[in-house]
């Protein structure tokens, strides 16, 4: 159990794919996206988690987390499980300067939108704007993956 600090920015460019360290295919579902509390199922490569966060502070840059490693077999049967609206994309990860950006590329009715997430041990931590990070999205719900999944960007 841990507070997440994250804060969320769109994204410029492709850039950001020639730096990447990894990437990765993401499946996730939401057995609730109840606005106190979302419950969600997710296939990372071959890997399950299952994840529950609580209502962010009123900045959206703080909320808690709890996440815990599955078997891929459970995460599969827990998907059948959801609510409308997986969410697929995917993710890569970006060191830059003592942090890793993740900058999700969504798939499917989300294609197009690209989010980059950096965790960070305090709200107002400084840190490295590589020059493909656009606008500061924290704390705007419409780009929670929750409100993604219901309200995809192809909508918007």
């Amino acid at each position: 159990m841990a507070l997440e600090i994250e804060r969320k920015f769109l994204v410029t460019s492709d850039n950001y794919k020639k730096e990447a360290v990894s990437k990765e295919r993401i499946l996730q579902g939401f057995l609730s996206t109840h606005p106190e509390r979302t419950v969600r199922v997710r296939i990372k490569g071959k890997k399950g988690f299952l994840t529950i966060k609580g209502k962010s502070n009123k900045e959206g840059t703080t909320r808690f987390e709890w996440e815990h490693e599955i078997q891929l077999d459970e995460a599969e049967a827990l998907m059948r499980l959801c609510e409308a609206g997986v969410i697929e994309k995917t993710r890569y990860n970006v060191k830059v300067g003592a942090h890793i950006f993740e900058v999700d590329e969504f798939k499917g009715s989300n294609k197009g939108l690209q989010i980059a997430e950096i965790e960070l041990t305090t709200a107002n931590e400084a840190f490295n704007k590589p020059s493909w990070l656009g606008a500061e999205v924290t704390g705007e719900i419409q780009y929670y993956n929750s409100c993604l999944s219901k309200n995809p960007f192809s909508k918007w």
